[in-house]
């Protein structure tokens, strides 16, 4: 870092590369979904490992960078900025959720929503947060159903469209609920206030984060056995699986994408001097255009030849990596011709 300017305000490659893997996994998760169908927990597959942990570091990274962007900056211009970025966001989720109900982006129109009023908090007070979201899941299953909508045997949410659905998918029981996965988005803000420049730092996101993803799968594993002897319902309190999203989850995907982060970050100085992280680095720059692409058109193509559902793990994973190649390609030549990715850029115009 050179220049005198203070590095962590300058653009972290690292990051980028980290976005560009987190969304290399969501499409081969959701390739798998639209053409295999839904992994079966125990199955353990590569779509399955990947599933709601790809997620995890994707929502991480956005509140990193939401972090990021709004440090040393007039808390006015960041809330007029952020709001209308949800807005943004919201619109554009929700024609995309209509295409593909798993959508992530409508979500993440409401965390930085709920989140713009936590920017001000200390370190312990964001940490205490984000336990207190964390065990809210629990908690609220504890009195709500969370089967309520959902028809397992077509993996559909009954009444998605009705304001009671839309707010109990939103909130509670949907792909990517507020309640908990905003705890990943404040995680993610708290991760940006450390130094990510400094190599110490990348060393132990990376360390801590596989000690702690190897610990929480061990401990969700012992002590889903232990409870499975006691009552088999309660096996679902101590899960790692995204579905439901029980604390241990959240611990599991914190901790992976802190290793992942770290990893990036600790790569990227070797991968830029092999001529690698520049042809990468632009998808990762892009990631709003990719994923709304890999659905309206990838998915479009895959079901224009007939590719949607009967298909095996192998074809939907060579056809994910098949459309990641390409949006690899398309991204570099894009940015050398223009600033910002199409969508990126044009919520830059809207959002001012």
């Amino acid at each position: 870092m050179t220049g005198g300017r203070d590095p962590v305000r300058q653009r972290l490659a690292g990051l980028d590369l980290a976005r560009y893997l987190a969304l290399v996994g969501m499409v081969i998760v959701n390739f798998d979904v639209v053409m295999v169908g839904p992994v079966p927990a125990g199955a353990g597959g590569f779509a399955e490992w990947l599933q709601g942990r790809a997620a995890a570091t994707f929502v991480v990274l956005a509140g990193v960078g939401f972090g990021l962007g709004a440090r040393d900056k007039e808390w006015s211009v960041t809330s007029r900025v952020t709001l209308k970025r949800v807005g943004f966001l919201f619109a554009l989720g929700m024609i995309n959720m209509a295409i593909f109900p798993a959508d992530i982006i409508h979500y993440y129109a409401f965390y930085f929503l709920l989140c713009l009023p936590f920017l001000g908090l200390g370190n312990r007070h964001l940490l205490v947060a984000i336990l207190a979201v964390t065990i809210s899941f629990p908690l609220l299953s504890l009195v709500l159903d969370y089967d309520t909508g959902w028809q397992w045997e077509t993996v559909s949410y009954e009444g998605l469209w009705t304001v009671d659905g839309y707010l109990r998918n939103l909130v509670f029981n949907g792909w990517h609920p507020v309640i908990p996965w905003i705890a990943f988005f404040l995680g993610g803000v708290l991760l940006s206030r450390a130094r990510l420049h400094d190599r110490k730092v990348q060393c132990r996101l990376l360390v801590a984060g596989t000690a702690g993803f190897t610990g929480a799968l061990l401990v969700s594993a012992l002590l889903s056995a232990w409870s499975a002897t006691i009552d088999p319902e309660l096996h679902y309190l101590f899960s790692a699986a995204p579905i439901p999203p029980m604390p241990l989850f959240v611990i599991a995907g914190s901790a992976i994408a802190c290793a992942v982060i770290g990893l990036c970050l600790l790569l990227a100085p070797w991968l830029n001097s092999i001529g690698i992280l520049e042809l990468l680095t632009p998808a990762g720059r892009q990631t709003l255009t990719l994923y709304i692409a890999h659905i309206v058109i990838g998915m479009g193509i895959l079901e224009g030849v007939g590719m949607i559902g009967g298909q095996t793990a192998r074809q939907a994973l060579i056809a994910a990596l098949l459309f990641c190649v390409v949006a690899t390609v398309f991204s570099f030549a894009w940015l050398r011709a223009f600033k910002r990715g199409p969508l990126e850029g044009l919520m830059r115009r809207v959002t001012g």
